[in-house]
């Protein structure tokens, strides 16, 4: 096996754990944290085939936009689940059914 398929069978397992985590949690934090997960994995991908076809350097300007606009996306997701902690005692998904408080 090549070095491009290993770490294309890498990212398609981040990718697995990702969402295995995000169906098989109602946290709202491990929600959050599996799709950071899956989007490590989306980033990993698009640097590895921008290796794999000579154009690293774009490939690595679009990947740190991502990380920056996902960062600023999980501090916002994460100032949320502070707010339902607070307001609803839980953080538990399938609880949140009713949005009016």
């Amino acid at each position: 096996m090549s070095p491009l398929q290993l770490s294309f069978m890498g990212i398609i397992a981040l990718l697995g754990v990702g969402l295995y985590a995000l169906l098989a949690s109602r946290n709202l934090i491990k929600i959050i944290i599996a799709l950071q997960i899956m989007t490590k994995s989306a980033i990993l991908a698009l640097v590895v085939a921008g290796n794999a076809t000579g154009r690293i350097n774009l490939s690595q300007s679009i990947a740190l936009t991502v990380i920056v606009v996902d960062t600023i996306v999980a501090v916002l997701a994460l100032a949320l689940v502070v707010q339902i902690k607070r307001q609803t005692g839980h953080l538990d998904a399938a609880k949140l059914t009713d949005l009016r408080h």
